[in-house]
Protein backbone atom coordinates (compact mmCIF):
# COMPACT_ATOMS: atom_id res chain seq x y z
CA UNK A 1 0.00 0.00 0.00
CA UNK A 2 2.70 1.99 0.88
CA UNK A 3 4.51 1.98 -2.79
CA UNK A 4 0.58 2.50 -4.44
CA UNK A 5 -0.04 5.72 -2.12
CA UNK A 6 3.65 6.71 -3.47
CA UNK A 7 2.96 6.21 -6.98
CA UNK A 8 -0.41 8.09 -6.94
CA UNK A 9 0.85 10.96 -4.87
CA UNK A 10 3.82 11.21 -7.59
CA UNK A 11 1.80 10.90 -11.01
CA UNK A 12 -1.27 13.53 -9.40
CA UNK A 13 1.75 16.43 -8.86
CA UNK A 14 3.00 15.54 -12.07
CA UNK A 15 -0.48 15.45 -13.69
CA UNK A 16 -1.41 18.93 -11.26
CA UNK A 17 2.23 20.96 -12.85
CA UNK A 18 1.63 19.66 -16.10
CA UNK A 19 -2.29 20.77 -15.79
CA UNK A 20 -1.74 24.07 -14.62
CA UNK A 21 1.28 25.02 -16.89
CA UNK A 22 -0.98 24.16 -20.12
CA UNK A 23 -3.60 25.60 -18.03
CA UNK A 24 -2.17 29.67 -18.03
CA UNK A 25 -0.02 28.78 -21.30
CA UNK A 26 -2.49 27.19 -24.20
CA UNK A 27 -6.01 26.11 -22.53
CA UNK A 28 -7.76 28.83 -21.51
CA UNK A 29 -5.14 31.20 -20.36
CA UNK A 30 -6.42 34.77 -19.28
CA UNK A 31 -4.80 36.97 -22.13
CA UNK A 32 -4.18 35.62 -25.53
CA UNK A 33 -1.28 34.35 -25.85
CA UNK A 34 -0.43 32.66 -22.77
CA UNK A 35 -0.31 34.54 -18.70
CA UNK A 36 2.25 35.02 -15.89
CA UNK A 37 0.12 32.50 -14.05
CA UNK A 38 1.50 29.68 -15.43
CA UNK A 39 4.05 30.32 -13.03
CA UNK A 40 1.61 29.06 -10.22
CA UNK A 41 3.19 25.56 -10.97
CA UNK A 42 6.77 26.21 -9.91
CA UNK A 43 6.51 25.76 -6.45
CA UNK A 44 4.80 22.23 -7.16
CA UNK A 45 8.29 21.66 -8.90
CA UNK A 46 9.79 22.18 -5.02
CA UNK A 47 8.72 19.16 -3.51
CA UNK A 48 8.90 16.73 -6.60
CA UNK A 49 12.87 15.52 -5.57
CA UNK A 50 11.67 14.59 -2.02
CA UNK A 51 8.51 12.89 -3.94
CA UNK A 52 10.25 11.06 -5.87
CA UNK A 53 12.80 9.80 -3.26
CA UNK A 54 9.91 8.95 -0.90
CA UNK A 55 11.13 11.22 2.33
CA UNK A 56 8.31 11.24 4.31
CA UNK A 57 9.08 15.08 5.52
CA UNK A 58 8.85 15.71 2.10
CA UNK A 59 4.74 14.26 1.78
CA UNK A 60 4.10 15.90 5.00
CA UNK A 61 5.17 19.45 4.13
CA UNK A 62 4.02 18.61 0.44
CA UNK A 63 0.52 18.22 1.74
CA UNK A 64 0.18 21.88 3.52
CA UNK A 65 1.03 22.89 0.41
CA UNK A 66 -1.53 21.71 -2.33
CA UNK A 67 -4.11 22.86 -0.16
CA UNK A 68 -3.67 26.18 -1.78
CA UNK A 69 -4.04 24.78 -4.84
CA UNK A 70 -7.10 22.60 -3.85
CA UNK A 71 -8.71 26.05 -2.62
CA UNK A 72 -7.83 27.92 -6.19
CA UNK A 73 -9.73 24.93 -7.85
CA UNK A 74 -12.89 24.64 -5.77
CA UNK A 75 -12.81 29.00 -6.26
CA UNK A 76 -13.01 28.93 -9.91
CA UNK A 77 -14.59 25.89 -9.68
CA UNK A 78 -17.69 27.76 -8.55
CA UNK A 79 -16.93 31.20 -10.22
CA UNK A 80 -15.65 30.10 -13.61
CA UNK A 81 -17.41 28.66 -16.87
CA UNK A 82 -16.89 26.69 -19.71
CA UNK A 83 -13.07 25.47 -20.03
CA UNK A 84 -11.81 27.45 -17.07
CA UNK A 85 -14.65 25.76 -15.12
CA UNK A 86 -13.46 21.84 -16.47
CA UNK A 87 -10.01 22.80 -15.73
CA UNK A 88 -10.44 24.02 -12.48
CA UNK A 89 -12.50 20.98 -11.70
CA UNK A 90 -9.70 18.32 -12.80
CA UNK A 91 -6.82 20.99 -10.99
CA UNK A 92 -9.42 20.62 -7.45
CA UNK A 93 -9.58 16.65 -7.94
CA UNK A 94 -5.47 16.75 -9.03
CA UNK A 95 -5.00 18.31 -5.26
CA UNK A 96 -7.76 16.06 -3.03
CA UNK A 97 -5.99 12.63 -5.09
CA UNK A 98 -2.78 13.99 -4.16
CA UNK A 99 -3.41 15.51 -0.34
CA UNK A 100 -5.26 12.04 0.31
CA UNK A 101 -2.29 9.80 -0.53
CA UNK A 102 0.63 12.43 0.40
CA UNK A 103 -1.46 12.01 3.81
CA UNK A 104 -1.83 7.99 4.00
CA UNK A 105 2.02 7.61 2.90
CA UNK A 106 3.26 9.73 5.65
CA UNK A 107 0.58 8.06 7.86
CA UNK A 108 1.73 4.45 7.12
CA UNK A 109 5.65 5.06 6.28
CA UNK A 110 5.70 6.20 9.73
CA UNK A 111 8.36 4.27 12.10
CA UNK A 112 6.45 1.79 14.37
CA UNK A 113 5.75 3.13 17.46
CA UNK A 114 6.82 0.98 20.88
CA UNK A 115 4.90 1.28 23.84
CA UNK A 116 6.07 0.91 27.35
CA UNK A 117 3.83 -0.86 29.51
CA UNK A 118 4.58 -0.34 33.54
CA UNK A 119 4.04 -3.25 36.34
CA UNK A 120 1.01 -1.53 37.55
CA UNK A 121 -0.63 -2.40 33.86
Amino acid sequence: MIRTTRLIASASLIGLIALCTAWELWLAPLRPGGSWLAMKALPLLLPLPGLLQGRRYTYQWASLLILAYLLEGMLRLLTDRGTMQMLAGLEALLSLVFFVAAILYARWSAAPRIVKTTAAD
